[in-house]
């Protein structure tokens, strides 16, 4: 397993390891012990598993306020995302900026999104599943959302005209956005 560390502070991307020889393939697509050789000491406590059937689905800018605030391992085991996180972290140098990740079945990369990032993808091929651990319960009082295509984020999108759930359409804006995190860094 190889953690890099993204531009955006505390944001993982995991490449795990991978055997492979004219049968398939074989992965440990988790494992506590081997985050954990890497400073990463996170109690996962739910797996959710996600279904786009068209490419240019948009889920996001997603986060939950604590005390139920979610770190996120995110992978993508079939199709491809075009993944984004947002610093929502007061006192944070990045707070505010995005940082974009192409994650695919066939590359087989995960990012660890910590508390205090909004999170969201758009998919880039039909058919796409994501799976992705938190380590806090959904809390649906204490979620919230940041609308797509806000323009103080600018976020470039691989779309002009994404597929977006009724509750997406309806997301506010970053400046309007409740976030209660520190950065502490």
């Amino acid at each position: 397993m190889r953690v890099t560390d993204a531009q955006l502070p505390d944001v993982k991307i995991i490449q795990p390891s991978l055997f492979e020889d004219d049968r398939g393939y074989f992965m440990e697509s988790y494992s506590y012990k081997a985050l954990q050789q890497h400073g990463i000491s996170i109690d996962f406590v739910q797996d959710n598993h996600s279904l786009s059937l068209l490419a240019g689905t948009l889920r996001g800018l997603h986060y939950q306020l604590e005390p139920k605030a979610q770190t996120k391992l995110v992978r993508v085991t079939a199709g491809a995302i075009y993944d984004v996180v947002v610093d929502l972290r007061r006192g944070s140098p990045t707070f505010g900026m995005w940082e974009g990740f192409t994650l695919s079945a066939e590359n087989k990369l995960q990012l660890l999104v910590p508390k205090g990032f909004a999170h969201g993808f758009c998919t880039i091929a039909p058919h796409t599943e994501i799976q992705y651990k938190v380590d806090n319960d959904y809390a649906a009082e204490h979620e919230r959302g940041i609308i797509w295509n806000d323009p103080m984020l600018s976020i470039d999108w691989p779309v002009m005209e994404p597929v977006l759930s009724n509750k997406d359409q309806r997301n506010g804006l970053f400046v309007q956005s409740e976030y209660d995190f520190l950065y502490k860094g």
